[in-house]
């Protein structure tokens, strides 16, 4: 599968983007700046989450996959054992060594714009091995496609998770006639 593409750009997120994360992680959103990527139904699948929780708790992930249908998805891809094989990739293939690097740099800066983690990793287990995927597609659909090249791995092996509606339902349409 290719990226799904945004139907919007990031965006300031609007009371209905707040609903729809509690709807699919079950809890108010902690430190939400921003709608990193949208599902093409128009529901946030990817959020950009400040680099300190409100009580200054340190929170190194800056983008964090809310839908839970990509959240399955993923977790099917993370029990069959992709992350080993891409881990194991990571030590034989120099060319995707580098590319990976540069996808840890490239989280590391746009998290640092915001504000400095001093000591902090990036996530996913970036730049060395593969911790967790959720991580680095979010990272993928945030950034975009040739940025995070594990992470858009991962996403052309997923199913399009949105063709069978929303995982959340405040009033939009999803699957088909969101093409």
């Amino acid at each position: 599968m290719q990226t799904p593409p945004p139907t919007t750009a990031r965006t300031e997120p609007t009371d209905a983007d707040v609903e729809a994360f509690k709807q699919q992680l079950g809890r108010p959103p902690r430190g939400l700046r921003a709608i990193a990527h949208r599902c093409p139904c128009g529901q946030p699948d990817v959020v950009e989450t400040a680099p300190r929780l409100p009580d200054g708790t340190p929170f190194p992930t800056l983008y964090y996959l809310t839908c839970p249908k990509a959240a399955s998805a993923i977790g099917t891809l993370e029990a069959n054992g992709v992350m080993k094989e891409m881990t194991e990739r990571l030590a034989t293939d120099p060319v995707l060594a580098a590319a990976y690097r540069a996808a840890h740099e490239d989280y590391v800066r746009r998290r640092d714009e915001i504000e400095e983690l001093t000591g902090f990793p990036s996530a996913g287990g970036m730049p060395d091995r593969v911790k967790c995927l959720h991580v680095l597609v979010a990272h993928s659909l945030a950034a975009g496609p040739g940025v995070n090249p594990l992470g858009d791995e991962a996403i052309a092996m997923l199913p399009e998770w949105w063709r069978k509606g929303p995982c959340v339902t405040l009033g939009e349409t999803c699957g088909e006639d969101a093409k």
